[in-house]
């Protein structure tokens, strides 16, 4: 019997009533199958959509006889003429619902074992590891190749665009050289240089900037970027970010390139209209008002201090965290008097996993009156600022946290947006953009005893800080901005360092010796010294991006082929142990404990 060529006329998502009377040849998997006694339909899928196959023993008793051996998955190829579908058999939810295809000829290409779990049904609830185990299979069930079909169109929308604003697609390489950025970096050893090892790159940081000084002008790429660091939801090992650089430029050009490109990648690729103005504000503000620098803008409840009023209180929990140095913070949730005794148990068990040894509460009564086991320490007059501070109303709740600073706003930005999730203030279908400012340029780590950079080394202060550097260097503030989405950080970016005598200085603030700097940053120090523009750019996180606009809080479930939260391939059985003559031709021992 001649083969049936398996070239397909058409695909599985596109016959309609207009193509009814022609032949066609269509292939992919099957996708259900039922047996009418006689009849046989099949469903035919392939990335497309679906197509209603027909089975007639009258018309093809041959194909027939096949058709009643096919399971679900497998491959085959057919031919037959579109007919249209029997009255009241039609699916208005189909795009090739009026249609079905009598089969004059099948092959099987492909037979298929039975799957660990439906790929017909997305709805089933199948355990994540073993869709990572089986990612192949998970693609197929639709929901993951949507996002990934996403995902590609983002991409495709964000090189067009920047190739209009005159941007250069250039790639920078993944075998580079160990810097300290942050995280830890993956290490590849060298078989030709024994006991020296390259470093995957957590960012093309300093490659982009060795572009500005090539005179490249503007450089873009998706770069792929590698860190070495504890994984959370939003985090994988290995990822992509959308990567620029611009020379002779300041934050008033970038800006509006951002949020152009950003609206054009929501248009085009969810078909979503972000027609809110973009936001702007201080690093400080984020703090003081939300407790951290990537608030989420969707819903209300701003933090409130308290230190003043609590100061004044007799309430000694308060008052003996903030002669220890803590402080005194809260957030009142409107409607919140109807949580229970046992809601707010919950919520005070929430925050001590965070560290909080009690969380405080008041509501307020319909007569105005605040009512808690705390009030009594509160004079009228201090209830009274609280109930204004707060701007309550009756049926009102408040929740207060003392602790230190940090402990504080850490817990208090988990606490709002657990209650924003459980309370549905959250309106998924909006979208709150906003641009943090002032960064602190360092911070003071504790375990080393020594300042490190808030983003990288090579963020420039801003001007009038400068000074401050020799005197105080933890108040200079920094060029750098984030962009941050719906309580996503989605990008970050900063003014570089063009001077190579003042990136000399940071170093040395940072207190890195000169056989330190000369080894890991000699060849970009030396480089700053032939001619520099001044130059700024900008890290787009792509797999968050795509979180976002496919309305998942997982990470996993946009990238084709991701790692658990413990970093593990389940598919590949990665990382893995290696042949050890590989280890010898590296000069590379491994001792495990």
């Amino acid at each position: 019997m001649t083969k049936l060529d398996y070239r397909r006329t058409y695909n599985c998502g596109t016959l309609t009533a207009s193509m009814i009377g022609e032949t066609v040849t269509l292939a992919g998997w099957v996708n259900r199958r039922r047996d009418h006694g006689g009849l046989i339909f099949i469903d035919l899928r392939d990335r497309f959509g679906l197509t209603q196959l027909v089975f007639n023993p009258d018309k093809n008793p041959e194909c027939h006889t096949q058709a009643e051996k096919l399971r679900s998955e497998y491959v085959i190829a057919i031919k037959g003429e579109v007919i249209p579908r029997a009255e009241g058999m039609k699916n208005p939810n189909m795009h090739t619902g009026e249609i079905e295809v009598m089969v004059s000829e099948m092959e099987v290409l492909s037979t298929a074992k039975t799957p660990p779990f439906s790929v017909c049904d997305e709805m089933i609830q199948v355990n994540e590891e073993i869709r990572l185990k089986y990612r192949y299979l998970d693609m197929r069930r639709g929901e993951i190749g949507d996002k990934l079909i996403t995902r590609h169109k983002a991409m495709l929308s964000v090189r067009n665009y920047l190739d209009q604003e005159g941007f250069l697609e250039i790639a920078t390489p993944i075998l580079g050289k160990s810097t300290p950025e942050g995280a830890r970096d993956y290490l590849v050893p060298s078989r030709i240089y024994p006991g020296n090892f390259y470093a995957l790159p957590q960012s093309p940081q300093i490659f982009k900037q060795l572009l500005m000084v090539g005179g490249m002008d503007r450089y873009f790429q998706i770069a792929p970027c590698f860190r070495d660091e504890d994984l959370r939801a939003d985090r994988q090992p290995e990822f992509s970010q959308i990567d620029l650089e611009m020379s002779f430029s300041t934050t008033d050009e970038l800006f509006p390139l951002i949020e152009s490109l950003l609206r054009k990648m929501f248009k085009d690729c969810g078909d979503i209209d972000i027609s809110s103005k973009f936001r702007s504000e201080s690093y400080d503000w984020c703090i003081e008002n939300y407790g951290t620098d990537k608030p989420d803008l969707r819903f209300g409840m701003p933090l409130v201090p308290l230190n003043d009023i609590a100061e004044r209180s007799n309430f000694s929990v308060f008052k003996d965290q903030i002669s220890g140095g803590g402080i005194v913070k809260g957030l009142c949730v409107k409607g919140g008097a109807d949580i229970s005794r046992k809601g707010i148990d919950q919520y005070t068990e929430f925050v001590g996993h965070l560290g909080i040894k009690g969380l405080a509460w008041m509501k307020m009564q319909e007569e105005g009156q605040l009512s808690s086991s705390i009030v009594k320490f509160f004079s009228e007059e201090l209830q009274k600022e609280l109930i204004e501070r707060f701007k309550c109303v009756p049926g009102d709740l408040i929740f207060m946290i003392a602790d230190d600073k940090g402990r504080v706003n850490l817990s208090l930005d988990q606490l709002r947006r657990k209650i924003a999730r459980d309370r549905d203030f959250i309106d998924s279908n909006h979208f709150e953009f906003l641009w943090v400012t002032d960064f602190p340029l360092m911070t003071w780590d504790a375990e080393s005893h020594r300042l490190e950079t808030e983003h990288h080394p090579f963020t420039a202060p801003l001007e009038e800080d400068i000074p401050l550097l020799d005197s105080d260097p933890l108040k200079v503030r920094s060029s750098s901005y984030d962009l941050v989405l719906n309580g996503y950080e989605i990008a970050s970016g900063s003014q570089r360092i063009h001077d190579s005598e003042l990136q000399h200085k940071i170093f040395e603030i940072l207190k890195l010796s000169e056989e330190e700097l000369n080894d890991r940053f000699g060849f970009f120090i030396n480089a700053l010294k032939y001619g520099t523009p001044p130059h700024l750019g900008i890290a787009l996180g792509v797999e968050r991006l795509m979180m976002i606009i496919s309305r998942t809080e997982n990470i996993r479930d946009v990238i084709a082929f991701p790692k658990t939260q413990k970093a593990a391939d389940l598919m590949m059985n990665s990382p893995s142990v290696v042949d050890h003559k590989q280890l010898l031709e590296l000069g590379v021992s491994v001792e495990v404990d």
